[in-house]
């Protein structure tokens, strides 16, 4: 006769306190947040520019990270972005356009690097389309929904709403922006400040928030290259 055993229930292990996210209205009366400007965003187009922006990153242990995508709009289509790859440091933020086949050995190695911990929210389809479209396997990742999920927060938080929590500011977000076409072959300033600080905004709230390296749920860490 098979005999079945409930689960073991750890009592002694502490739950996180179940936190709810801010309204929509409360985070409208902050004060917006401020962001990367023009001059400390960097756009690479020669080999020369994406080898230098790649020293520069290899320097950090933390980079915010993000990428965008021209939007679709017919049903069954799909995209075939990314299109703008982001990496930000608390200084700058590196955009790399990637129909420049030049950058492509260059944001290999940074993202398959396991020294360099890339910071973003909702990573999963970033890492899926990095993968399907240039075979690079996304290493060394923080998504920092899965930290604020650690923190009691239920749904996926998003960097407007993390923004909020953390930073006490209003992250704003232009959806006009965020369906633009982001293949052109020269984005425009309103492209490159949506994009800039998306990444950037992710790392502000990852040092805002103070833990140390053993406390995040970094994953796909392996052995550091």
């Amino acid at each position: 006769m098979t005999q079945h055993t409930l689960p073991i229930v750890r009592h002694d292990l502490p739950m996180p306190e179940k936190r709810e996210a801010p309204l929509k209205e409360e985070i409208a009366l902050l004060e917006p947040f401020q962001g990367v400007s023009l001059e400390n965003i960097v756009v690479p187009t020669t080999k020369e520019q994406f080898a230098a922006a790649a020293t520069e990153l290899f320097r950090c242990r933390f980079v915010g990270f993000d990428t965008e995508s021209k939007p679709v709009f017919i049903q069954g289509q799909t995209s075939d972005g990314p299109h703008v790859l982001q990496l930000a440091t608390l200084d700058k933020t590196y955009i790399f356009q990637l129909h420049h086949a030049e950058c492509l050995d260059f944001i290999k190695q940074l993202l398959e690097s396991r020294r360099i911990i890339k910071v973003g929210f909702g990573l999963k389809s970033d890492r899926a389309h990095l993968h399907r479209k240039l075979g690079i396997t996304l290493q060394a990742i923080l998504d920092l929904d899965a930290l604020f999920r650690n923190d009691g927060y239920r749904k996926d938080i998003g960097v407007k709403t993390a923004v909020a929590i953390v930073l006490h500011k209003r992250f704003q977000k232009s959806k006009k922006v965020s369906t633009s076409n982001w293949s052109r072959e020269q984005l425009t300033p309103a492209q490159l400040m949506y994009a800039a600080n998306d990444a950037y905004a992710a790392l502000k709230v990852l040092h805002a928030l103070n833990r140390s390296e053993s406390e995040l749920p970094i994953t796909d860490r392996g052995t550091e290259n």
